[in-house]
């Protein structure tokens, strides 16, 4: 991919410099032109690469320190040793559980028909988030949703007194002007 990108780019820097001039003269390869490629990679990096990386030279460089040790007659670094203990793993596996199995039954109900207002939301909210989900890639979304649940959490606890009466006067708007679309645009009106 890497190259791709390298060769598209001596091709665009060819043609804007063939512009320029009529000379036929050899381009200069990316390393010629002191562009180093090593930046560009960093920024270029994914998460589970990046991550895959830093394991793989973290347990080399661990790996040599431990043999090395052996060698300078020096006592070998003690590693601790990590488990999982067994039920907090079950407790969070239950808890994940019973929030999925909540999730489906709240689609199921959605899907059933029964409930117009639920729906509407849901497909609103899937709408956004697509719309949202366009702009950046899942963990860039995922980082933003992650500081602002907690950034809001503590500025709502601080600032509870005057969100609290401006929340309810929003629901109240919300409220009316859903009832004002319902008796419109939802409510058919047997008139036969």
């Amino acid at each position: 991919m890497v190259e791709h990108e390298e060769s598209l780019m001596e091709k665009i820097h060819d043609h804007d410099s063939s512009s320029d001039s009529d000379d036929d003269k050899p381009s200069k390869t990316s390393e010629q032109k002191g562009i180093s490629r090593s930046p560009r990679e960093l920024l270029e990096y994914n998460l589970l690469p990046l991550v895959c990386h830093l394991l793989m030279l973290t347990l080399a460089l661990l790996f040599l320190w431990s043999n090395v040790t052996a060698f300078i007659q020096k006592s070998p670094t003690r590693i601790p040793e990590v488990q999982i203990p067994k039920d907090p793993v079950l407790e969070c596996g239950q808890a994940l559980r019973f929030e999925i199995n909540c999730a489906f039954s709240v689609l199921q109900d959605i899907a059933s028909g029964r409930d117009l207002k639920k729906f509407l939301s849901v497909i609103a909210s899937l709408w956004v988030l697509s719309i949202v989900g366009s702009w950046c890639n899942f963990w860039t979304l995922f980082y933003i949703v992650f500081i602002l649940l907690h950034t809001v959490l503590v500025l709502y606890e601080k600032y509870e007194g005057k969100v609290d009466p401006f929340a309810e006067k929003a629901m109240h708007e919300i409220k009316k002007q859903y009832a004002v679309f319902d008796t419109k645009f939802l409510r058919f009106r047997g008139d036969g």
